[in-house]
């Protein structure tokens, strides 16, 4: 079970200095996309597509200070909700429906890094066959699928991964359940959690079923005012002399910008879409010929966080707009020859 940090990292009072959010410059569309998917995991994750060096990886790893807290049950390795029995592990579920009083301890919650290596065990997890014959009971070896559990699941070089991996992830999320088989025993736990992955287009493109499973996409690039530029180096430069003191320095932005998530949170159970809104969603997919309608349900639910980010509880035509732009991307449908039309006619 990994937490994912940067690089370059110091500890003060064990504590390990993260490389600030609110200091990251620019990438304003990679910032909001994450934020969204803090104030409504439901938005099924963002993939992050961008050459090397534009503030992917680091982004992604710096939200991990942003998160909000969540009850879970103390010792559990699935990170059961002590609240509701719905998304308890098997064992946790057994406990609590004999009457016990389960242990409760807050965290925040995880980003959970899957290695481009992973193999499908260390994903999945395995059953520990010689308890399970010998006494017959289900022992549980967890995977990064449990670690992810009610959390963010990490996947840098997502197109890297190997497909059988991507198989198992696209069950898992299309489920929210992860299944371990072996020699006919089988054992689920629940593993609802936020894809995260980036990619560099450089390095090959993603499966359709994989791309689709995302709710976002955001295309990043370099930097192109010298001013941003430079601020970036220096920016960069200081973490890595003093981590500690650097994140010190952006203390006071990291936490406004943390109760600005808390706020919007709690404020997007209350949004409403008028039918106008959900028309104009329709007609956005509709007009770029768009497959199924996994479209408009993403992007009534981005312009409800948005909403919610604006500090409104009623969701307007702007907020469609930017919804729009960071669900429809990778869901146009290509026609074939399009790409060689367009290049001739260019």
């Amino acid at each position: 079970m990994t937490t994912t940090v940067p690089a370059a990292q110091a500890s003060q009072g064990g504590r390990a200095a993260i490389y600030p959010f609110v200091a990251i410059v620019g990438q304003e569309d990679l910032k909001k996309s994450l934020i969204l998917n803090v104030i409504n995991p439901g938005l099924s994750g963002v993939l992050i597509r961008g050459e090397k060096g534009t503030a992917k990886s680091t982004a992604v790893r710096a939200l991990a200070d942003l998160l909000p807290e969540i009850d879970v049950v103390d010792g559990d390795p699935f990170q059961s909700d002590p609240h509701d029995p719905r998304a308890m592990a098997p064992e946790v579920h057994a406990r609590h429906a004999a009457g016990e009083a389960l242990p409760v301890r807050r965290r925040k919650v995880r980003v959970v890094e899957l290695p481009v290596s992973a193999t499908e065990d260390r994903v999945i997890g395995t059953i520990d066959l010689e308890t399970a014959l010998k006494e017959g009971r289900k022992v549980i070896e967890p995977g990064l699928l449990a670690a992810a559990n009610r959390g963010i699941l990490y996947m840098d070089e997502v197109n890297l991964l190997d497909d059988h991996v991507v198989d198992v992830l696209l069950d898992s999320a299309a489920m929210g359940v992860n299944t371990i088989e072996r020699e006919g025993i089988s054992l689920s736990h629940p593993a609802r959690f936020t894809l995260i992955g980036t990619m560099n287009p450089e390095e090959g493109e993603l499966r359709p079923q994989l791309l689709d499973r995302f709710g976002l996409c955001v295309h990043v690039e370099g930097l192109t005012d010298p001013a941003q530029r430079v601020e970036v180096v220096k920016r960069r430069a200081a973490f890595e002399d003093d981590p500690s003191a650097f994140a010190e320095r952006w203390a006071g932005e990291t936490e406004k910008l943390r109760q600005a998530i808390a706020a919007a949170i709690a404020a997007y159970p209350h949004v409403q879409a008028a039918d106008a809104i959900l028309y104009a969603i329709a007609e956005r997919s509709l007009r770029l010929g768009v497959d199924g309608h996994r479209s408009d349900i993403i992007m009534l639910k981005a312009a409800k966080a948005l909403a919610a980010w604006a500090g409104r509880e009623d969701v307007r035509e702007e907020d469609v707009d930017g919804a729009a732009a960071l669900a429809l991307a990778h869901r146009v449908r290509r026609r074939p020859f399009e790409n060689v039309i367009a290049t001739r006619a260019a």
